[in-house]
Formats: C-alpha cells, sequence, structure tokens
C-alpha cells in the first residue's frame, strides 16, 4: 500500500497542505475544529511523520546511534551487547526513540558514520562505546555539537558524561578471593590493550598482586573472540609454569577455554581454576558453572540511555559510576592443586 502523505490529507480534510502542515505541527494559523479534523484524518490514514523531513524543518529525528566496533559475530555470541542494548531500548520505548545500529573495523569509519548521521540528521545524540586511552571520537563528536555519552572511565571521556563501573575494584576482588584459596601463579586473558577499560584492569591486576603478594599475573590481549581466547589459554597451559587460575575479560574466552582444559586432560577446578568477566546465561549452563563477575547490564543500559536523552534536551549531566562487578564464585574455582600434581 503507498505510505499516505500530508497531500492525502489535505485532499480528505478539503483544506491546503500549509493547513494540514501548521495542523499537525500544532502552529498557528487554523482552527481549532480544523486542527482536530486534521489531525484525526491522519490518525485515520495511519500517517506517520518522515524522519528526514522533519529534520529538515528543525525538528528531532527520535533516534540515537551506537557505532560498535567489534566483528560483527562478536555481537551475535557476546550477551553483553544484547543485554546493553535492551536496557537502552527499555528507555528509548518510553520516549518514542529509536536506536540506530551500525558495526564498523576501525575508529575513523565510526566517526565517519557519526558526522554522517549527525550531518543527515538522522540521530540526535549517540553513545561511545569501547573507550579508548587516547580517543579521536571524544574530540570529533565535541567538535561536531553531537550530544554524546561516554561508556567508560570518565578520565578519558574528554568532559562528556560518562556512564562507568569500576572495574579496578572488580580485579581486586577476583584477585583477593584467588589468593586466599592459595593460588600464587594468576594469570588473565585481556582483551584490546588500547581500550580504556583494559588498561584500568592491567593496572588493577598489577597493584593487587603486590598488595596480596602473589607474583606479578601474565597477562595476554586478544580480540574477545572464542579463537583468540582458546588460543591465549593453550599457550599458558603449555607452558613450563603454567597458571594454576585464569581470569578472561569475557564470557566466550572463559567458555572456550573450557574445551581447551579438556584437551589437555586438565580438570576445573581441580587443575585449574577459571573466572568469567560479566556473568551471562553461558556461565551458568556450561559444566562447572563459571565463576563471575556479575552486574545488572540492563540497568547499566537504561542509565546510559537515560543520560543521553537528558544531554538531548540540553541538561546538563554529570558522570554516573554504577559501582563495581561484584565476584560470585561458583563450581570453576577452588584451592589450586597440591605441589607435584601438574
Amino acid at each position: 500500500m503507498k505510505r499516505p502523505t500530508m497531500a492525502d490529507i489535505a485532499r480528505r480534510a478539503g483544506v491546503s497542505k500549509v493547513a494540514v502542515s501548521y495542523a499537525l505541527n500544532d502552529q498557528p494559523g487554523v482552527s481549532e475544529a480544523t486542527r482536530a479534523s486534521i489531525k484525526s484524518i491522519a490518525e485515520e490514514l495511519g500517517w506517520r511523520p518522515n524522519s528526514a523531513a522533519r529534520a529538515l524543518t528543525g525538528g528531532r529525528a527520535q533516534a540515537v546511534g551506537l557505532v560498535v566496533r567489534r566483528p560483527a559475530r562478536t555481537l551475535g555470541v557476546e550477551p553483553f551487547f544484547m543485554e546493553f542494548i535492551s536496557g537502552v531500548e527499555t528507555v528509548l520505548a518510553e520516549h518514542a526513540y529509536a536506536l540506530m545500529l551500525q558495526m564498523v573495523t576501525d575508529q575513523e569509519q565510526e566517526i565517519e558514520i557519526c558526522r554522517r548521521w549527525w550531518g543527515e540528521r538522522r540521530v540526535d545524540g549517540v553513545f561511545l562505546m569501547d573507550l579508548q586511552t587516547d580517543d579521536d571520537r571524544v574530540g570529533a563528536v565535541r567538535e561536531m555539537g553531537l550530544p554524546a555519552v561516554a561508556i567508560g572511565p570518565p578520565d578519558v571521556a574528554g568532559g562528556l558524561p560518562a556512564v562507568w563501573s569500576d572495574d579496578g575494584e572488580s580485579v581486586r576482588e577476583i584477585v583477593r578471593y584467588l589468593a586466599a584459596l592459595g593460588h600464587r601463579r594468576i594469570a588473565r586473558v585481556a582483551g584490546p590493550a588500547a581500550l580504556a577499560h583494559t588498561a584500568v584492569r592491567d593496572a588493577a591486576l598489577a597493584e593487587v598482586c603486590r598488595e596480596a603478594g602473589v607474583p606479578a599475573a601474565t597477562v595476554v590481549h586478544t580480540d574477545y573472540t572464542g579463537d583468540e581466547g582458546a588460543r591465549a589459554a593453550r599457550a599458558l597451559l603449555i607452558a613450563p609454569e603454567r597458571p594454576t587460575a585464569i581470569v578472561f575479560d569475557n564470557d566466550i574466552m572463559a567458555v572456550a577455554a573450557l574445551s581447551v582444559a579438556q584437551e589437555l586432560s586438565l580438570s576445573i577446578p581441580a587443575d585449574l581454576s577459571v573466572v568469567a568477566w560479566d556473568e551471562s546465561p553461558l556461565t551458568q549452563v556450561v559444566r562447572p558453572t563459571l565463576s563471575a563477575v556479575s552486574r545488572d547490564i540492563p540497568a547499566y543500559g537504561a542509565r546510559s540511555a537515560t543520560a543521553l536523552l537528558a544531554q538531548i534536551d540540553g541538561e546538563d549531566i554529570d558522570s554516573i559510576r554504577e559501582g563495581y562487578a561484584h565476584f560470585v564464585p561458583r563450581g570453576s574455582t577452588a584451592p589450586p592443586p597440591e605441589p607435584g600434581r601438574r
């Protein structure tokens, strides 16, 4: 069926298109009776405003953007993004806003997409995820005047309002627990080193190992995929001094490590303790269930969306600290094996 237009409404109402425009945009120029009649006809025909045309006349796009700089397959299998987006959508739906989502491979692409979206008035604001320690996107959106909320540490957000979780405290809680169990050889399979939250976790890991009297942990940086997580776990576990505990920076890599342990005839947790970052359905359906850090990710997304919509409305928004993800021990952590058992 043909999409109804303002011309269709004008013909049905017996008025000009100008009068229809005045009525639908709540501008003076028509009587209240005519306005009511035009709006009734528009509703009957199923007319909806064209977002592009509305943007050209200075209206809002009623959409916000999220560009994800990860492999597309990661979005499909890593629960964090879907849970974050579900929280965002609960808030957007209440305000009749839509979410535009795009996958890219590098930061330059992301900046160009944000510039195009903003120039074409397709979005009213954007979320910046996976902040880097030196992030060109921050300066770019500020130069454009594009409202944005940074999802990450405020010290790299360049003055943008940031919604963040204290990842350093989560790392400290994990290592203190493992040290209390008796672990002295701890490793971590991390995300990309350039990411700001990875740097926070790296620094906290080094600090808490010193505080706990544990030798410095081995850290391997990866791209968050299961393949890379498995490859990193395999390299650690065939080393002469293999770790007795490995902390993974996401759930996908931790689950992949279970298969690697099975390949090497290692029992979890008798021979190796495993910790996943961000509890998810995956961490609870495998056996043994995975010890993990847990936080309310949909609430994280909802607060991020609320902050962005408030900024779009012209409010001054402060950064929002979400506390930190708490460690939940489950079946994949135990005291290390007795000396001599490998």
